[in-house]
């Protein structure tokens, strides 16, 4: 299966094709650009020197949270736009998921932790086993909280994801052994999102959804002035 992935859930932007897990093309920069700038251009170029179209791919894959909200709404919007003018399947997935795609060399016996900064001493966490299971759902958690859940498993850590400075504090604190990823690899991207795409049903765009986990601050307060 021809997957193109976009990974728009934070500072950095990528895109990336892959057939069969085998990638054949990845753009991918960490400027301050708006991805509604930015994404699209990359697209094409990428394509176009992968000399390919969209209606080439079987299906496009994106991640669709958590993550920053704005940067979640356009990789969700610009897969459903180009889903719909070429007529192909979308798939969501998992960012922390996505993450956790790009770290699967980790050593055997520990655990991944792909970890995004929330603000508010808060990451979006989840912890997996270096096989590429799940051990804990994707949440908006406080940090320590997440540390001491990992901590309570015995393992060794590899962390990665722009939440790693304020995670390997709380790991720190509680002696948990623990590396972080190099920064190449540190930061999300659309490889690992083609990668996590690849054993999941492409559906109609129609049904692809942004995932928050939390209310945005303008949500937040709009309910504390109601209350």
């Amino acid at each position: 299966m021809l997957i193109l992935g976009l990974e728009t859930t934070a500072t950095a932007a990528s895109c990336a094709l892959c057939r069969d897990g085998e990638m054949l093309a990845m753009s991918y920069q960490r400027s301050k650009l708006t991805h509604s700038s930015t994404l699209l251009p990359m697209v094409e170029e990428m394509l176009d020197h992968a000399q390919l179209t969209v209606r080439d791919v079987d299906a496009v894959a994106v991640a669709q949270g958590p993550g920053s909200f704005t940067g979640v709404r356009i990789g969700v919007a610009t897969v459903k736009g180009l889903c719909w003018g070429a007529e192909k399947k979308a798939i969501g997935v998992s960012t922390l998921e996505a993450m956790m795609c790009s770290a699967l060399f980790a050593a055997e016996g520990s655990v991944i932790c792909p970890v995004m900064d929330a603000r508010r001493a808060q990451v979006y966490g989840a912890v997996f086993d270096a096989d590429g299971s799940r051990l804990s759902e994707d949440a908006a958690i406080a940090a320590d909280e997440l540390a001491a859940q990992v901590k309570a498993m015995g393992r060794s850590a590899l962390v990665l994801g722009d939440g790693w400075a304020v995670f390997e504090k709380a790991l720190r604190e509680l002696a948990v052994p623990h590396r972080i990823m190099p920064e190449p690899l540190r930061y999300q991207n659309a490889w690992g999102v083609c990668l996590a795409a690849m054993d999941k049903e492409p559906r109609g765009a129609d049904e692809l959804l942004p995932v928050y986990l939390r209310l945005s601050q303008a949500e937040r307060e709009r309910q504390e002035k109601n209350h």
